[in-house]
């Protein structure tokens, strides 16, 4: 069998190209053969039979001459999430957290490595940044994901924190032995911090969901701007909130 991969790795050539294409449009929005052709570097009809492939399986459609990802993967990705206990038993106590707090709340879970946000929910007042449900994060930048490697196995840790740490900011912890001195900070504390070390401009307090037998499920945090994360506010009163949503959302997700 032809692979499409030198070396014979094993992965299908063609199958990967299809899934670069989605992402592609995922990224642009809307693209044409041409584009689709020069960024992933294939022949326009090779561009062309993929992009035609995935129309006639749903997954694209046209518009205005152009190709966009369907409607369907909505479905798919509903699917996806719903798989997990801990969407279904996180929703009514993160609906309570954030109109607690006022500002906005996510459940995150951990995936080949990354954190991916299975629920999000925003007060009025929360800001919107870049992150969305299904959107995925470097761990080692968000209280959501300091939390997950502070009371994750270590081998699952060391797997995850292998090789470089990327710096989205000036304050983005990326040195591996001041990560591990501030997640042993977290797990003797019981939550972390996010001090703008993903956004400039941006603060968490995250929690691990912890099942009866202490293992981590996945986590939560709360964020919002400096301007009104901060003092006792920040560093007291809403850790309390974020670590007791986290108890019960591990309890729910434990016995549902």
């Amino acid at each position: 069998m032809d692979t499409g991969e030198p070396g014979g790795s094993g992965l299908i050539g063609a199958t990967k190209t299809s899934f670069g294409i989605v992402e592609h449009l995922r990224e642009e929005g809307t693209c044409g053969v041409s584009e689709v052709s020069a960024e992933l570097g294939i022949s326009k009809s090779t561009a062309h039979s993929h992009l035609q492939t995935l129309a006639h399986l749903g997954y694209v459609v046209r518009v205005d001459g152009e190709y966009a990802l369907s409607l369907k993967f909505l479905d798919l990705g509903d699917h996806a999430r719903t798989r997990h206990a801990l969407y279904h038993a996180s929703i009514g106590e993160m609906d309570e957290l954030v109109d607690a707090v006022g500002e906005r709340g996510q459940v995150m879970v951990e995936e080949n490595g990354r954190g991916v946000y299975i629920y999000q929910v925003k007060s009025e007042q929360g800001l919107q940044t870049d992150s969305h449900i299904g959107t995925t994060v470097d761990l080692h930048t968000t209280a959501v994901g300091k939390s997950y490697l502070a009371f994750c196995d270590e081998a699952r840790r060391d797997d995850i924190l292998a090789g470089d740490l990327p710096q989205l900011t000036s304050k983005t912890i990326d040195d591996r032995e001041a990560l591990e001195t501030e997640l042993a900070a977290i797990r003797e504390r019981g939550y972390a911090f996010n001090d703008e070390e993903r956004i400039t401009g941006m603060r968490a307090v995250g929690a691990p969901i912890l099942s009866d037998d202490e293992t981590i499920l996945g986590s939560i945090s709360v964020s919002g701007p400096t301007t009104r994360m901060k003092g006792e506010w920040y560093h007291k009163d809403v850790p309390e909130m974020v670590t007791q949503a986290a108890r019960v959302i591990g309890i729910r997700a434990t016995y549902s």
